[in-house]
């Protein structure tokens, strides 16, 4: 009797949890709204706007709910995000998560400067590689929320480091990271990484990550 019990509490949890999962089909019909700015399938066309096709549900649900708790500054995303419910954020997610990221091409000068300081960072300034994280290939590690790179707009993550990078050197870098496109947490382990980089760096890197894929 006590394991009938168990195994209907157990069922109850999994269906639950299923219940509440993201619906990659209501997601497809919510994000038509989306498609001004990220395209269609999650491939913006546009640097100013970064590529959230095959980015991590766990992350991309938390910088909706950061966009409307205002955590994470953003005039657009905040109007966008305002009548979203978990549930909604959830199904975006899951279209999203399933739609493939279309690869861009990185410098040909800056490839293999790139790809030193994604796979093995540099030893002399104690900059750790991105690909500890963010995984060999660019996709991120989903379950413990860290964002998938692979393809991303090179303008849009020279953008986000430098913001880091501001963030993790004094107080009016914070407030400048905090306006700028990215989670506004106190400085942590971006903030410190990307406080480690030269412009020539961020360049190099952010190239690199355009035009890799698995």
């Amino acid at each position: 009797m006590k394991s009938l019990k168990l195994f209907a509490l157990v069922l109850a949890g999994v269906l639950a949890g299923q219940a509440h999962a993201g619906d990659a089909a209501a997601g497809e019909a919510k994000a038509a709204v989306c498609a001004a700015c990220h395209g269609p399938d999650g491939n913006s066309p546009a640097a100013d706007f970064p590529k959230i096709a095959g980015q991590g549900e766990k992350y991309f649900v938390k910088q909706l709910m950061d966009y409307k708790s205002g955590a994470r500054e953003n005039a657009i995303m905040r109007g966008q995000v305002a009548g979203l419910s978990e549930q909604d954020m959830k199904d975006l997610a899951a279209f999203y998560a399933a739609q493939p990221i279309e690869v861009g091409a990185a410098d040909p000068d800056l490839v293999e400067a790139g790809e030193r300081l994604y796979r093995g960072g540099n030893m002399d300034t104690g900059l750790a590689a991105c690909s500890g994280c963010h995984g060999p290939a660019g996709d991120g590690i989903a379950a413990a929320g860290f964002p998938a790179l692979s393809g991303q707009h090179a303008r849009y993550i020279e953008e986000q480091l430098r913001a880091f990078r501001a963030a993790g050197r004094d107080d009016l870098g914070a407030a400048a990271y905090r306006r700028n496109d990215t989670t506004s947490d106190e400085p942590g382990m971006m903030q410190a990484i990307a406080a480690k980089m030269s412009d020539r760096e961020i360049k190099a890197v952010a190239s690199f990550i355009s035009g890799l894929s698995k």
